[in-house]
Order: structure tokens, then sequence, then C-alpha cells
């Protein structure tokens, strides 16, 4: 698959994300919250085609905001394919950007890490989520990059729901970036 332009590949990722991450229904969120819509990004995240465009749209959106990281990472595990392949479209534009993950628990053995891959302790890092909610996965990686010395540029998801996570990570002095809302998912074509 090769998208020439970030509208057309913008549209491409839409169109995958409404297939197959959007649901409705009856659903409890990881946040707790209940409500009618369900957008697992993993089912798109996860997918050549969707790595394909995450990658190049994250790399237009780390452009857009001015943004120089040396990595990219968020909490494991929806934040580890966004992370991954925004690298991976990095690499392939001549670029130096490593992904890192950040454990929910340290590791129980070896070296005992929060954090694992190509994070280097203070660096500019970008925080990635696959959607936010209330913004408390942002926070947990946010915490955990700041306490080993990286600066957090700002923070990029996939789909910000818009419920409030932005709004509170701009009050606690972060920039946020989203490649889609909720709502442009669920805009009649």
């Amino acid at each position: 698959m090769t998208v020439a332009t970030n509208e057309d590949a913008r549209s491409a990722l839409r169109s995958l994300l409404r297939e197959r991450s959007v649901r409705t229904g009856d659903f409890t969120l990881a946040s707790g919250r209940k409500s009618n819509l369900y957008i697992d990004a993993r089912l798109t995240t996860m997918t050549g085609a969707g790595q394909l465009l995450i990658g190049q749209l994250g790399l237009a959106a780390l452009d857009d905001a001015g943004w120089r990281p040396v990595s990219i990472g968020g909490l494991t595990l929806g934040a580890d394919p966004v992370a991954y392949a925004i690298a991976h479209a990095a690499a392939r534009a001549d670029r130096p950007l490593d992904a890192f993950t950040v454990r929910k628990e340290p590791k129980g053995h070896g070296a005992g890490r929060v954090i694992e891959g190509g994070f280097k302790e203070g660096t500019d890092v970008v925080v990635v989520e696959d959607v936010m909610t209330t913004g408390d996965s942002a926070r947990r990686a946010i915490s955990a990059v700041e306490a080993a010395g990286a600066r957090v540029l700002g923070v990029l998801c996939v789909v910000d729901r818009g419920e409030g996570a932005r709004e509170s990570l701009e009050r606690e002095g972060y920039a946020v970036r989203a490649l889609f809302t909720a709502k442009e998912l669920l805009a009649e074509d």
C-alpha cells in the first residue's frame, strides 16, 4: 500500500478505523466509564496497512507540531504499535527516532526496568496513545519518562474520544495532538 499524500493517507486511515475499530453498543471503557461507543484502535494499529498510515500521519503530526523527539512511546499495549509505526516511518525518511515502551509494572527480573527499548535518560520524547478518554495512560507514561529525566514535548494520539483528556493534559502543561477525534470518525461522509 502506497499513499502519496497525507490527505489520501488520512482518508484511508479514517476508513480503516471506521471499518475495523469503531463499534456501538454498551461498553465499559478502560477508564471505567460507560459508553455506547467503543474504539478498539488495536484492530487497526496492529495491521500492516494501519501501521503504514499511522507512521506517515504520525510523522507529519510531529512535524506540524514542531516536535523533534529523540524517542517516542507510551504505556504498553495501546501505544506500542503507534510508536513503532512512527519510528519506522522516520527511519524510511532517514530521520533518527527510536521507540520505547513503558511497562505497567517494573520487570521482576533482569534490570527491573519500567521503560524498555530506545529510550535515553535526559532526552526529548513524545508520548503516544492509541485512544485517549481520560488521559490516564498518557499520564502514567509521562510520569515514568519524566522520572527518568526525559522532557515530554507533547502527547500524540490516534483517536481523541473528546471526553476531557486533551483539556486535562493541556491544563497540566502538555501539548496534545490527535490524528482524529471520535466525532470525525463518526461524521457522515
